[in-house]
């Protein structure tokens, strides 16, 4: 890759940090630029998305300024409620990231899958799309982590609230987890050893490494 190809991704905090470790190992040769949001912002999952939205236009605006090639929005969020009106604002293709619905209802053998996300983007229409268009015969549990994005910037997860989650939907016979918010990633492990031996944990960071690689033109 050449070394002027500059790959931004964006997070409402700490979470697209992930993302962007799994983008720097995947282009090795180039430059990424992470930027989060403020502390006094987040979370974002169950603020407006107007509001939302005027946290984080500035933010990618600036980093189209920094001459990023192509940004990856690492937030489940501020994808299924505004990368439209991203899109049209900016001029740097941007990069989205959903819930993986289309993978899970492909892999699951229970026809029960658990999608763990934030209010916001359970309540979005892009996710609702994406149920209807790829899950129409699976059940889908969606369990309650509306504070997982906080315990997760403080540290302070702990694992008997993922047992309170994750639990549940196993017990009803899901197989497959999707971590729908990039902050998840972070407890990909501690989720996977719960989940042993019932059901697959899913998450994007491929899907974002393989979209890397059409947008900018290279080879897989």
């Amino acid at each position: 890759m050449p070394k002027n190809h500059k790959i931004g991704v964006f997070d409402s905090g700490i979470g697209g940090l992930s993302v962007a470790r799994a983008v720097e190992r995947a282009f090795q040769d180039a430059e990424v630029l992470f930027r989060h949001d403020s502390p006094e912002h987040f979370p974002y999952a169950c603020k407006n998305p107007n509001e939302i939205f005027g946290y984080v236009l500035p933010i990618i605006q600036g980093m189209s300024e920094e001459d990023c090639d192509v940004i990856v929005v690492a937030c489940n969020t501020v994808s299924t409620t505004l990368i439209g009106r991203l899109r049209e604002a900016i001029a740097v293709p941007l990069i989205a990231v959903e819930p993986m619905i289309k993978p899970a209802a492909q892999i699951t053998k229970s026809k029960v899958i658990a999608v763990c996300a934030t209010p916001t983007t359970l309540a979005s229409s892009r996710y609702h799309a994406l149920k209807q268009q790829f899950a129409e015969h699976i059940t889908i549990i969606e369990p309650d982590c509306a504070d997982w994005s906080q315990l997760i910037e403080r540290s302070e997860m702990k694992a008997e609230r993922l047992h309170q989650s994750i639990d549940p939907a196993l017990e009803r016979g899901a197989d497959v987890i999707v971590l729908g918010c990039t902050h998840y990633h972070w407890i990909e492990d501690e989720v996977n050893e719960i989940a042993e031996g019932r059901a697959r944990v899913i998450q994007p960071e491929e899907a974002i490494i393989d979209r890397l690689r059409t947008v900018l033109e290279l080879p897989g």
